[in-house]
């Protein structure tokens, strides 16, 4: 008898600590950055006007319809251009300070 009490006492336990309800950690992800502070990857965003020559003169020739919407730099001098094309097509270019393009 005092073994089914037992067995019960401990069934009824070990049920009661699986249907307890654990709360799953809870991310602030209220971050204010401007405009200079730096940004996603280590890049700090910039004016189109600080980028070097070699940069602008490879997207006009590479790209001869792109307008540069927005740029960052990290610490390596490495270059992130969001670009737009005449056509609305959209996307984002890696280059560094001489205006060689990386894979990133």
């Amino acid at each position: 008898m005092k073994k089914i009490l037992f067995v019960a006492a401990l069934a009824l336990g070990s049920m009661t600590a699986i249907a307890q309800e654990t709360e799953a950690p809870q991310n602030d992800a209220t971050q204010e950055t401007s405009a200079q502070e730096t940004t996603q990857e280590g890049f700090t965003a910039i004016e189109s006007s600080e980028l070097p020559e070699a940069i602008t003169s490879a997207v006009s020739q590479n790209y001869p319809t792109a307008t540069i919407d927005q740029a960052s730099v990290n610490e390596s001098e490495q270059y992130k251009l969001e670009v737009s094309l005449e056509d609305g097509t959209k996307g984002v270019l890696y280059a560094d300070k001489d205006g060689n393009w990386i894979d990133m």
